[in-house]
């Protein structure tokens, strides 16, 4: 099964190392491959480097493409760690 979903990084600081470091840690733990992609750039939502390195900041459109058994339930979980602003105080 192969889902993808647009979302809105939200959050003041963007998708910086704290916020990278929650969102990698999420993505090992299901049975999916996840992937963000930001207008060319892309990288697996299990690599932090990879996603601080698509230098995603508050108000950009990211995609979400999730692929694998828990493709459903990863997608999901990713949606709620991006709309809660990554747990962080504002």
């Amino acid at each position: 099964m192969r889902l993808e979903k647009q979302l809105t990084i939200i959050n003041k600081l963007g998708l910086h190392a704290r916020a990278a470091t929650q969102l990698a840690k999420l993505a090992q733990t299901f049975n999916a491959e996840i992937t963000i992609i930001q207008g060319e750039k892309s990288a697996s939502a299990a690599s932090v480097l990879g996603l601080m390195m698509l230098e995603s900041s508050q108000g950009k459109e990211v995609t979400v493409v999730s692929e694998g058994d828990d493709a459903q339930d990863a997608l999901n979980a990713i949606e709620t760690l991006i709309c809660a602003r990554f747990n962080e105080d504002e």
